[in-house]
């Protein structure tokens, strides 16, 4: 499984991790490492500002979750993050051992639309290339419900890989 590495992601690693799951945390640097490995996940160094840096992190990865509602930034990026950079890395994950993409499809100011319009995206090429999809509408300020959620969607994917 390979999940985006903010403070949710890394429960929701801990949580898969639990269950014996393999889980791979992207990170945009060495920073974040020793929070990831604390998880039990594996640590991969790799931003969606450069989508190359995540192209090897999809190797022998069943489940992607694109966790990213909650994302901080200039309004350019966090748009290209839910459109562009999105639809880039979701033909990367085609021909891949992706089995499933969990969406984060609910966020937060100051870009709380942006995650609604990226799960018309994610589902139209989702369903083009016959992957499973699953989309997050929890509120991710709910960290116990979103939890909840993530790991329901996972499972459902998991069930269907």
């Amino acid at each position: 499984m390979l999940v985006a590495g903010g403070c949710r992601g890394r429960r929701l690693a801990g949580a898969m991790v639990l269950e014996g799951h393999a889980v791979r945390i992207t990170t945009r640097s060495d920073d974040g490492r020793a929070a990831i490995e604390a998880a039990g996940a594996e640590c991969w160094v790799g931003t969606p500002d450069r989508l190359a840096t995540l192209r090897g992190a999809l190797d022998s990865v069943t489940i992607v979750c694109w966790l990213l509602g909650t994302a901080v930034g200039g309004e350019q990026e966090l748009r290209a993050l839910h459109s562009s950079r999105l639809e880039f890395f979701l033909t990367q994950m085609i021909d891949t051992t992706v089995r499933g993409l969990v969406y984060e499809a609910r966020g937060t100011a100051p870009a709380s639309e942006l995650p609604a319009a990226g799960e018309a995206l994610a589902r139209g090429l989702t369903e083009r290339n016959e992957i499973p999809a699953a989309f997050l509408t929890v509120d991710p300020q709910d960290q116990d419900a979103w939890l909840t959620a993530a790991r329901a969607a996972v499972s459902s994917l998991l069930g269907r890989a």
